[in-house]
């Protein structure tokens, strides 16, 4: 079988690979929003606890990098790259291929996945505070509102208390 024969036949295969890992990339990406619930916390009984709010501010919380990202690049690179020149040019060109687009991969998984979110500083009833990030809502926090902490399977939300609920008043630290 000539090069060229096995060139085209391995484009021919690897690209629906390489589209495969791009839906993978595009699936690994995840929401932390308070106004999203898993599906595994549906139905669950959750904890709440009264707290008030001291400040909130934006933050952002970095992006993740599974691999997928890079994974996906490197097999788009090097397909893109082996298609290019003879047979000498075409392995050079996919092996520099693969590398650029592992790392062109692994960029826009992390940004991809970076999210906008706020940390909100809490007051409890019995005079602790706490502070939570969470990915930013709908819901703006406003110091000295009541909200509630929602617990659920170890991850905590906040989320503005019900109409009617009673304050809990901020209280010095304790010593």
């Amino acid at each position: 079988m000539s090069w060229t024969a096995l060139n085209t036949m391995n484009t021919h295969y690897l690209r629906p690979v390489a589209a495969l890992a791009l839906a993978g990339l595009l699936t690994a990406c995840s929401t932390t929003s308070p106004d999203v619930v898993s599906r595994n916390d549906a139905q669950r009984m959750s904890t709440v606890v009264d707290a008030t709010v001291l400040s909130s501010r934006p933050v952002v919380v970095e992006g993740s990098q599974s691999g997928i990202g890079g994974t996906a690049g490197a097999v788009v690179g090097g397909v893109a790259g082996s298609s290019v020149g003879g047979r000498r040019e075409a392995v050079a060109v996919g092996v520099i291929g693969a590398v650029a687009g592992a790392v062109i991969g692994n960029a826009i998984e992390r940004n991809a996945t970076r999210e906008d979110a706020v940390e909100i500083m809490l007051q409890l009833k019995g005079g602790e505070r706490r502070a939570v990030v969470q990915a930013k809502g709908n819901e703006q926090f406003v110091p000295g509102e009541p909200v509630i902490l929602v617990t659920t399977g170890g991850k905590v939300r906040v989320v503005k208390a019900p109409q009617g609920s009673q304050q809990v008043a901020p209280q010095p630290p304790r010593s």
